[in-house]
């Protein structure tokens, strides 16, 4: 809801803003949600064998801190991972700007968890083999994404790897999730520390559903 609409048992807006933005800033909720992600970790309700990454556009019309122009407009975008099961494992926000190609190890060191996915599933908008090499060399993280059409360099991936690739429908499905909260669809915070913590506040109401 927007600030001012909030129910009538809850406290005046402006106190409810004031202590969301102390949680945020004191990392109270990214430390839930991590907490959240370790306990179902240990109980074997997360899965790394696989995971699979993209991002989602935000719409931010009032501009604000990593906001960027696109042909659709200003806005910022919602990078995240899901595990095997679809689950979110990972989110962070980026200007709207760069190739989501370049945002994949910025994306990677913001996991809730310290181990690492064994393999990353992409779309062809992150076909590199410069990525490929840096995933391998600095995490160990075996990346997957079919080929640009029109490639002229020499096929890499081949179609064993590639059968995994049809199990991508689990990030498109966590996005479907996240944008349940409308809150996530147009970006009206202006810093982007705010508008990530209620990316990560819907992570949390997505992860306690497995509990």
């Amino acid at each position: 809801a927007q600030w001012r609409r909030l129910p009538d048992k809850f406290p005046p807006y402006q106190t409810v803003h004031r202590w969301f933005q102390k949680w945020v800033k004191e990392g109270l909720i990214e430390r839930l949600l991590k907490l959240m992600a370790e306990d179902l970790w240990r109980r074997k309700k997360l899965d790394l064998r696989e995971s699979f990454i993209d991002g989602s556009f935000a719409a931010a019309k009032k501009g604000g801190s990593k906001v960027g122009k696109t042909k659709r407009g200003k806005g910022s975008k919602i990078m995240a991972i899901a595990d095997a099961h679809g689950l979110p494992i990972d989110v962070t926000i980026a200007s709207a700007n760069p190739h989501e190609q370049k945002l994949v190890k910025e994306t990677i060191k913001a996991r809730f968890l310290e181990k690492v996915p064994e393999r990353l599933i992409g779309d062809n908008a992150y076909d590199s083999d410069s990525l490929d090499n840096a995933l391998k060399t600095e995490f160990q993280i075996q990346f997957i994404a079919p080929h640009r059409r029109g490639r002229r360099k020499p096929i890499t991936q081949d179609g064993r790897i590639l059968r995994r690739y049809q199990r991508r429908w689990k990030i498109e499905r966590l996005f479907a999730w996240l944008q349940n909260y409308r809150r996530l669809i147009v970006r009206h915070e202006y810093y982007w520390e705010n508008f990530l913590g209620f990316v990560q506040l819907a992570c949390c109401l997505i992860l306690i559903r497995y509990f």
